[in-house]
């Protein structure tokens, strides 16, 4: 199923994780007005990627959410960390698709990264013939992660990529400290916001824009310690914190005060970027029973 088949249909349970995974990438991008980031409003705080670039680049990544659901069967009688080894050549290919896409521009690593962990996750459940639930999910991608932060940023001598640089600078984990925690951001801010704003009669899209602000709210976020440092994630948490405690602030006016929101993180360079990338791990998870 093409990604435009799927965002034109109603939600389907009977819709696999590999679809679902390509789908929540999806509603991520086209979510607007999302503060720095590029929505169909604008670029956000980005210079070298648009609306368009993303829809490529969600193309090119689809069809790899299988082939890592395939991964996490194959291996699912092994050692967790045997499907986080099989699964890194896949996710390699896959970044390497992502950049044939956009030019070399990363678009969606972090996204790879955590969903394609949810999908071998599932694989894993699917092959031991064990419930394919949120916890279940959640539990799995944490046992794949074991020792993913000791190995690859306490132990790890020179700091190359971005995440290992933020580690030594900061102390912050990152995307592989969230996997190794089973997603708790997530769980614990990401899910609660989505149901209370379900709960209380918000519409989907403003739902999902409430649990971006929470998630930002919490998330230590890389993208914007890279871009701001501490005094710009401080400034971004302390923000998203204070609009969802303005009661009564829905509607025309939830969405101005997000679009205010907008023009201040592109003034100051901010991108919540991994936010971002967990916005689509809880629209996915939120598809599954707790």
């Amino acid at each position: 199923m093409t990604i435009s088949a799927i965002r034109n249909e109603p939600f389907s349970h009977e819709l696999n994780i590999a679809e679902l995974a390509a789908e929540g990438m999806y509603r991520e991008v086209i979510l607007t007005p999302k503060p720095g980031l590029v929505d169909r409003h604008n670029n956000g705080a980005h210079t070298d990627m648009d609306l368009r670039l993303f829809m490529s680049s969600i193309a090119a990544i689809a069809p790899w959410f299988a082939v890592f659901v395939a991964q996490g069967l194959q291996t699912a009688k092994q050692e967790p960390r045997q499907t986080l080894l099989a699964i890194r050549p896949a996710g390699l290919a896959c970044e390497q698709a992502m950049f044939s896409a956009t030019g070399g521009i990363n678009t969606h690593k972090g996204g790879i990264f955590s969903l394609g962990l949810f999908c071998s996750a599932a694989g894993r459940l699917k092959g031991k013939g064990e419930a394919i639930n949120r916890s279940a999910l959640c539990r799995e991608v944490s046992q794949i992660c074991i020792g993913m932060v000791r190995r690859e940023l306490k132990q790890n001598g020179d700091a190359k990529t971005k995440g290992e640089q933020l580690f030594r600078e900061y102390g912050v984990t990152g995307a592989r400290g969230e996997a190794e925690s089973g997603f708790a951001t997530v769980r614990n801010h990401g899910l609660p916001a989505w149901e209370k704003a379900i709960n209380a009669g918000y519409s989907p899209e403003e739902s999902l824009l409430r649990v971006l602000l929470s998630l930002m709210a919490h998330n230590p976020d890389t993208n914007i310690l890279a871009r701001g440092g501490l005094k710009g994630l401080r400034y971004a948490q302390r923000y998203a914190a204070r609009i969802l405690r303005i009661k009564h602030l829905t509607g025309n006016r939830f969405r101005q005060a997000l679009l205010h929101m907008d023009t201040a993180f592109i003034a100051r360079n901010l991108s919540p970027g991994g936010s971002a990338d967990l916005l689509a791990v809880t629209w996915l998870l939120a598809h599954y029973p707790a």
